[in-house]
């Protein structure tokens, strides 16, 4: 799993990363990016590139050197494996995570062979800076509980979107097992739209190389 960043190039737009080669800089396979709708729709990637420009917010694949490619810039970009070497990548916004994305993305996995499945949470908003109406977290903590629910560095009520994650993941059976710790609002290397009103956004890849899967 390699989590870009601003150095490495605005992504916003794939197509055009990957002509000008920005996106074999950042992971020299071939890509598979979508088109994200903060939805739950996941597709399984048969070969190197397939499935590129699909509307769904997950992907997953068994297939050597397929790169699995999520754009964030706050969301939660997360990616998952399998000692079978199934692989998968995940956009979650909180929409998507109320709708099942994560569970359906383990689900898939399970279909192409995986059993033990683990995933790394690549950088994304923090509660302090996540300020949230009430009525969306009241709907986001009926779903994941009031362990999500968390306040802002003014006092306000905000959502816990790793906390979240991880809440979603477990309920999955997989295991996060590792974070980047990196909040998108306060980095100045990474994109936001809640910081800055940010268009770019930074890639994070997935891809089981030949010897095996990686995170």
């Amino acid at each position: 799993m390699v989590c870009g960043s601003r150095a490495d190039g605005d992504f916003s737009d794939p197509a055009a990363a990957w002509a000008g080669g920005a996106s074999r800089a950042l992971a020299d396979v071939q890509w598979t990016w979508l088109r994200q709708v903060h939805g739950s729709e996941v597709v399984v990637v048969e070969r190197p590139g397939a499935q590129r420009g699909r509307e769904a917010d997950a992907a997953v694949t068994c297939c050597p050197d397929a790169g699995l490619a999520v754009l964030t810039a706050d969301c939660a970009p997360v990616g998952l494996a399998s000692p079978e070497g199934v692989v998968g990548a995940l956009h979650a916004g909180w929409r998507g995570l109320v709708g099942g994305v994560v569970e359906a993305t383990v689900a898939a996995m399970r279909a192409l062979g995986a059993t033990r499945v683990e995933a790394g949470l690549g950088p994304c908003i923090w509660p302090h800076a996540y300020r949230f109406s009430d009525g969306d977290l009241a709907a986001v903590v009926s779903v994941f509980g009031p362990g999500v629910r968390s306040v802002d560095a003014g006092g306000h009520a905000a959502l816990d979107l790793p906390a979240a994650v991880a809440v979603a993941l477990d309920r999955a059976g997989a295991t996060m097992v590792a974070n980047a710790g990196i909040c998108t609002h306060c980095s100045a290397d990474h994109w936001s739209w809640r910081a800055r009103r940010d268009r770019g956004r930074q890639a994070t890849v997935v891809w089981r190389a030949s010897a095996g899967g990686t995170l």
